[in-house]
């Protein structure tokens, strides 16, 4: 699927959004990418590591639009979540050959943000989206447990404080 440069690994018709490493492995990244800039076209999720061979793809996901976010779990090496074109996040869980293992599909628009809580005492999930809003997830519950209003545009980003535990920003721009 994809080709090794030093430092590099190139995923031919695909365009990263967003890369990650993981908590767990040294070297070992999560990237979420799309083809046609986004714009139209499908989604994967690549899993890669870098070793003394150089970058490799350890694994790939592939899913109906374009994947915009990644971000770890922090409680499970193998799961993280992404969040795509069509609205949705998907959890994943890397140890598996297939997937998602979830699918959430509240979204009215692109979720273009995505970030676990980096608490261990809570497993919790915001997303931001070109609906103008940020959700707030529990993955264990399956749906989201609050929707925050008030962005006046595309919600770009969402992220936890990793000092403050429940703690979030976004960021938007205004249309």
């Amino acid at each position: 699927m994809g080709t090794a440069g030093r430092g590099a690994l190139r995923l031919p018709g695909l365009h990263g959004y967003a890369a990650e490493f993981s908590p767990y492995w040294p070297g070992r990244v999560a990237c979420a990418a799309a083809q046609y800039y986004g714009i139209v076209g499908c989604g994967t999720l690549a899993v890669l590591e870098q070793n003394e061979a150089g970058i490799v793809l350890l694994r790939s996901f592939d899913w109906n639009d374009g994947l915009f976010d990644v971000t770890w779990s922090e409680n499970n090496e193998h799961v993280l979540i992404t969040s795509s074109g069509d609205g949705s996040l998907q959890i994943w869980d890397t140890a598996k050959t297939r997937g998602p293992l979830q699918v959430y599909k509240e979204h009215t628009q692109e979720a273009y943000s995505v970030d676990w809580s980096q608490t261990r005492g809570e497993q919790l999930v915001v997303s931001g989206s070109w609906d103008q809003t940020a959700k707030l997830w529990d993955p264990a519950v399956g749906k989201s447990l609050r929707t925050f209003k008030g962005h006046e545009g595309v919600v770009y980003s969402t992220i936890w404080s990793p000092h403050i535990p429940g703690c979030f920003a976004s960021a938007s721009g205004k249309q």
